[in-house]
C-alpha cells in the first residue's frame, strides 16, 4: 500500500490557482474512474438491485464533473444507472412507497436531472411518485421529514439531505410555491429541536415521543453529534438554496442557519489535519478510539466551499474548506494497484432497529470503516468539484452576467400549464437552454441574472456583461419587443462606460434582424440575410468552423461547430475574429471603455455545449470557456 506522493502536490496546485500538471487528471475524475471500475455502467452504484440513496450521492458527484468539463461520459453513466431502476411507465424497481423511508427520495434528484435534460415523461412520472411519498406520509400534515414509517416519531439530520433539495427542485419546476415554506420549516424545526446551544452542533436525531432508548427523556435528542449526520444537514442547506426563490422570506433564514452551522464546525475542525472526528466533540472514556472520518470531512468541505462561492458565507470561511481538502487528500486518498481509492469512511451509523443501536460512543466506534464506501466517494466527488473551481473563480469575482429576456421573450406552457420563459434561458437544461453556459460563467466566479424588461441606464448598471440572443420576430412571438432607438442608446452608453455586450443573432429566417441591426451598427457590425453552415440531418462536417491559430479569444479549441448562422458585414470599429470560407462569422469591437462581440447564431446553447449531441472532435465546451474568459476579463 503506497500513498501517492504527487496527490499532495496536486492539491497544492489546485488550491494555489496555478496550472494543474498536464499529465494528471483532476482528483474528481481519478476517483470517478474508481467508481466505474467497481460499478461499471451495467451495475448500479452499491448494488445490483437496491434503490439506495448512496447511489444518488455518487451520481450527483458525476453531475458536478459533467458540468465542470462538458464530458458527456458522466451524464451517460448517470442515465444508464438510473435507467436500471426507472421503467418506461415511471415505476421504480424495488422502490416501496409505503415504507415512507426518506432515504429513498434522494435519488429523485437524478430523476429530475434526467427529466429536465431529456423531457421524457417516464422521469416526470418517477419524480411524481417520489414527491407523493412526501405528500402521503401519515404525518405529512404535521410537517417534518419523518425518517421512515417504522420510525414514525423520529427525525434524523440525514433526512434533510435526502428530501430537502429534491423537494425544493420539484417545487421550483412544478410551481409548488407553498412548498418552500414547508422546506424552510424543516431546517428551522431541526435547528430548534436538535441543536445544542453550547456548542452549536446538532444531534444526530430527535425522537418526538422520547420513547427510544437512545433519546434524552427531556429533549428527545440522541446522545452524540455524529459528523456525517451534520454533513448531510450542511449539504442539504446549500443544495436546497439552489432552488429557493430569491425573495422568499425563509431563504435568508436558511442562509443564517448555514452561517451558524459553519461557525460551529470551525470550532471543532482539527487544527493540525483540517479534518473532523467521527463523533465530533467527544471527550469521555475511550476517546482515543475516535477517528477522523472521510465522508463528513468531504461533506463539510463541499458545503463551505459552495456556500462561499454562492455568497451565503463570508469569503474568509473558504480557508476552512481549503485546509480540510488538503487534509482529506493527504490522509484518505491513496493510489493502490493503479486505482485512486478513498479510505476512512464509516460504513453506516444509525439508531434503533434490530439489533438495537443505542447511540452511545461505543456504538459509533463499533461500526466498520471501509475503503471506497459510496457515501464517502460521492461526498469526495462533490467536494472536489467545488475545490477544482477555485483556480478560475477570481476571474469574474463581483461581476454579474445579465441575459436579456425582453427582446427574446418566447414563452411556452410548462408541465403544470403555466406560461414560462424558455429558449436560451439560464434555467433550461434541455437542448435549447443556456444552463451549461451559465455553469461555465459561475465556474469563473460570475453571478447570473435575467432582464425581463427594456434595458435602461439603471437596470444595466449592475451588469458587467449583457447578452442579447435571437431577438423575436412575429413568428416566435405575436407581440415582439423590437430594439428601439431608446434601447440602443441605453445599451451603447452602457458599453461606452465599460460594459461588455454579446450579440448572438440567428439565420435570418429565425431572427428579427432589421431592428437588431440598428443596435449592432453602432459598433460597426451588420447581420446579413446570407446564411451558411446549413447542416442537414446531423452531417456535422457541414457546420465545422476553425478558429485558426493565434485566435485572440478562442485559444483552446481546434475545431468548433456552428450551424445555420447569419454572415456578418463589418466596418470600423469592428474587427474580424473568425472566418468561414471567406465569410465573417464572429467579430469584435472596442467601444469607449467597453467591448462587443457579435456572432450570427445562439451557438452555445446546451445542445452544442454539454456533450450530449456533438461528436467529441467539436470542442464547443472549450470555446465556451474561452468566450467566458474574454467576456468577463479586462
Amino acid at each position: 500500500m503506497i500513498k501517492f506522493s504527487r496527490i499532495a502536490i496536486l492539491t497544492a496546485v489546485v488550491l494555489s490557482s496555478t496550472a494543474i500538471l498536464a499529465q494528471e487528471k483532476p482528483l474528481s475524475q481519478q476517483v470517478a474512474a474508481t467508481v466505474m471500475n467497481i460499478w461499471p455502467d451495467t451495475i448500479p452504484v452499491g448494488s445490483q438491485t437496491k434503490w439506495s440513496y448512496d447511489m444518488g450521492v455518487v451520481l450527483k458527484g458525476f453531475e458536478g464533473i459533467w458540468m465542470n468539463t462538458g464530458d458527456v461520459y458522466y451524464f451517460n453513466s448517470i442515465q444508464k444507472k438510473m435507467d436500471f431502476f426507472v421503467k418506461d411507465d415511471g415505476s421504480i424497481k424495488n422502490y416501496e412507497l409505503e415504507e415512507y423511508n426518506i432515504d429513498h427520495v434522494n435519488n429523485g434528484k437524478l430523476v429530475l436531472l434526467l427529466y429536465r435534460v431529456s423531457g421524457k415523461e417516464k422521469y416526470k412520472k418517477a419524480a411524481d411518485l417520489l414527491r407523493s411519498q412526501l405528500k402521503t406520509h401519515p404525518r405529512t400534515k404535521e410537517g417534518g421529514f419523518w425518517h421512515k414509517k417504522i420510525y414514525t416519531n423520529q427525525m434524523w439530520l440525514d433526512g434533510l439531505y435526502m428530501g430537502g433539495p429534491f423537494y425544493a427542485e420539484y417545487a421550483m419546476l412544478f410551481n409548488e410555491e407553498s412548498a418552500f415554506d414547508d422546506i424552510g420549516n424543516q431546517f428551522i424545526w431541526m435547528e430548534k429541536h436538535a441543536q445544542d446551544p453550547k456548542t452549536g452542533l446538532l444531534y444526530h436525531a430527535w425522537d418526538e415521543s422520547k420513547e427510544q432508548k437512545w433519546a434524552n427523556k427531556v429533549t428527545g435528542t440522541s446522545p452524540h453529534f455524529w459528523a456525517r449526520a451534520m454533513g448531510w444537514y450542511s449539504d442539504a442547506l446549500v443544495d436546497a438554496l439552489d432552488y429557493f426563490p430569491d425573495k422568499h422570506p425563509k431563504r435568508q433564514a436558511l442562509i443564517d442557519i448555514l452561517n451558524r452551522l459553519v461557525n460551529a464546525l470551525e470550532k471543532f475542525q482539527d487544527r493540525e489535519t483540517g479534518l473532523w472526528y467521527d463523533v465530533m466533540n467527544y471527550n469521555g472514556p475511550g476517546k482515543e478510539k475516535n477517528y477522523f472520518e472521510a465522508s463528513a470531512s468531504c461533506q463539510f468541505t463541499y458545503a463551505i466551499a459552495k456556500g462561499v462561492r454562492k455568497g451565503y458565507l463570508p469569503a474568509a470561511k473558504l480557508a476552512i474548506a481549503k485546509k480540510a481538502y488538503a487534509g482529506i487528500v493527504n490522509r484518505f486518498i491513496k493510489v493502490e494497484n493503479g486505482q485512486t481509492n478513498l479510505h476512512g469512511t464509516v460504513k453506516v451509523s444509525g439508531l434503533g432497529g434490530n439489533p438495537y443501536r443505542d447511540g452511545t460512543f461505543e456504538y459509533y466506534m463499533s461500526e466498520p470503516v471501509i475503503v471506497n464506501d459510496p457515501k464517502g466517494v460521492g461526498a469526495f466527488l462533490l467536494a472536489s468539484s467545488e475545490m477544482e473551481k477555485l483556480p478560475t473563480l477570481s476571474l469574474a469575482k463581483g461581476k454579474t452576467v445579465t441575459l436579456d429576456r425582453y427582446f427574446n421573450s418566447e414563452k411556452r406552457k410548462d408541465a403544470t400549464g403555466k406560461d414560462v420563459f424558455w429558449h436560451y434561458t439560464w434555467n433550461e437544461r434541455s437542448h435549447p437552454g443556456f444552463y451549461t453556459l451559465g455553469q461555465i460563467f459561475e465556474k469563473h466566479g460570475a453571478k447570473l441574472s435575467s432582464l425581463n424588461v427594456a434595458p435602461t441606464a439603471a437596470n444595466l448598471k449592475p451588469a458587467s456583461v449583457y447578452i442579447i440572443v435571437d431577438p423575436d420576430h412575429r413568428k416566435d412571438n405575436p407581440n415582439p419587443n423590437f430594439v428601439s432607438a431608446n434601447d440602443s442608446k441605453a445599451i451603447t452608453d452602457w458599453v461606452k462606460a465599460g460594459g461588455t455586450l454579446l450579440l448572438m443573432a440567428n439565420d435570418s429566417a429565425n431572427c428579427e434582424l432589421q431592428n437588431f441591426n440598428k443596435l449592432a451598427a453602432k459598433f460597426g457590425i451588420s447581420f446579413t440575410d446570407k446564411s451558411i453552415n446549413m447542416v442537414k440531418n446531423d452531417i456535422y462536417g457541414q457546420g465545422v468552423v476553425f478558429p485558426g491559430t493565434g485566435n485572440p479569444i478562442f485559444k483552446s479549441p481546434k475545431k468548433m461547430f456552428l450551424k445555420e448562422l447569419s454572415v456578418l458585414n463589418i466596418k470600423s470599429p469592428a474587427t474580424i475574429n473568425t472566418v468561414k470560407d471567406g465569410d465573417i462569422i464572429i467579430a469584435t469591437a472596442t467601444f469607449g471603455k467597453g467591448k462587443v462581440m457579435a456572432v450570427g447564431d445562439p451557438w452555445l446553447y446546451n445542445e452544442y455545449v454539454d456533450g450530449r449531441k456533438l461528436p467529441v472532435e467539436y470542442e464547443n465546451y472549450k470555446a465556451a470557456e474561452d468566450l467566458v474568459k474574454w467576456l468577463v476579463g479586462k
